[in-house]
Formats: structure tokens, C-alpha cells, sequence
């Protein structure tokens, strides 16, 4: 349909072109007759005959461009499709690993807590037996003194129950005393 107002659209623009732009000739010949109209004919004839093989041809182009558009149309969407993928793999490790950060620093956090609790107590102990150990040395401290103060009233008082008895054992008393002291030994030991 297309070829055949094709073909009358040309053949109006041959004849107008003549009619027009060409010089008259004194004979007349008939349209069959003139040169122009057979040219129209035949191009139109070669148009005829390679109107399907070069439809054929510009048409296998244009299906083997949108073949390829197609296909790189396919893998585009497919790339698009892997990149949210990936995209989305990546958001969702991001978020694990903020979560695992998280929780690693809450765990350090008590851990520092707990550790601080644990220096505390232990410091608190050690100024406890510090305590106890200052307390006991000032106890011992304390015996020792008292035990060398009683040494020294002994020793003061047998020094002066010594000289006593020799001040007394001097006037012939002593003898007395010497004699009395060993009968009420027998009598003490039993």
C-alpha cells in the first residue's frame, strides 16, 4: 500500500517536472514515448524488486540493534539487581557489625565495672589486714612492754627483797628465817 502511493507520488512528480522545467519540443510525443517516463519505470521496477530483500535487510538491522538494546537493557536490570543486592548485604553486615560493637562495648564497659568492683574490694581488704597487721604489732607492742616492765618490777623487787634478806640475814635474824622457810617447805609441798 505504502509502495504503490509511493510509486503514483513519483510519477506525479516526473510528469509535474516535465511539465514544468522541461523546453517544448516542437513534436509531441506521447508519454510511453518519452525517455523520462521508462527511467521512472524501471527505478520504480529495481525499487519492486529490492523493496523486500532491502526491507528484509534494514529490518534484521534494526531487530539485531533492538536485540542488542534488549539484552543490554537485561543486563543492566540484572547489574541494578546485584548492586541492591550487594547493597543491602552490605547495610545489613554494617548494621551486625554496629550491633557487635555495641555489645563489645557494653561487655568492656562492665568488664571495666567489674574490674574496678574487684580493685575496690581488694584494696578495701588489704587496708583491712594492713589494719589488723598495725593492730597486732601495737598488741605485741603493747605484751612486750608489759612484759618488760613486769621483768624489770621482778628484778626491782627481788633486788630489793635481796637486800632485805641480807640486811636481815646480817642481824642473825637470817638464820631464823633460813630455818622457818624449810619446815614450811615440807608443809607447801604436800
Amino acid at each position: 500500500m505504502k509502495l504503490c502511493s509511493f510509486v503514483i507520488f513519483c510519477l506525479l512528480l516526473i510528469q509535474t517536472d516535465t511539465a514544468f522545467g522541461a523546453e517544448k519540443v516542437t513534436q509531441e510525443l506521447s508519454f510511453l514515448e518519452r525517455a523520462e517516463t521508462w527511467v521512472a519505470i524501471s527505478f520504480f521496477f529495481f525499487l519492486a524488486a529490492f523493496y523486500k530483500p532491502i526491507k528484509k535487510m534494514f529490518l534484521s538491522k534494526l531487530d539485531g540493534r533492538s536485540e542488542a538494546i534488549k539484552t543490554e537493557l537485561e543486563e543492566a536490570q540484572r547489574l541494578r539487581e546485584e548492586a541492591q543486592h550487594t547493597l543491602a548485604e552490605y547495610e545489613r553486615k554494617q548494621r551486625d557489625a554496629l550491633k557487635e560493637a555495641e555489645t563489645l562495648l557494653n561487655e568492656a564497659r562492665a568488664e571495666a565495672e567489674r574490674l574496678q568492683k574487684t580493685a575496690s574490694e581488694k584494696t578495701e581488704e588489704l587496708l583491712k589486714r594492713r589494719e589488723q597487721q598495725a593492730l597486732d604489732m601495737i598488741s605485741a607492742a603493747e605484751a612486750q612492754a608489759i612484759n618488760d616492765v613486769r621483768e624489770l618490777a621482778a628484778e626491782v623487787a627481788i633486788s630489793a627483797a635481796s637486800k632485805l634478806l641480807n640486811n636481815a640475814a646480817a642481824e642473825d635474824t637470817g638464820d631464823i628465817l633460813i630455818d622457818r622457810a624449810i619446815k614450811d617447805l615440807s608443809s607447801k609441798l604436800n
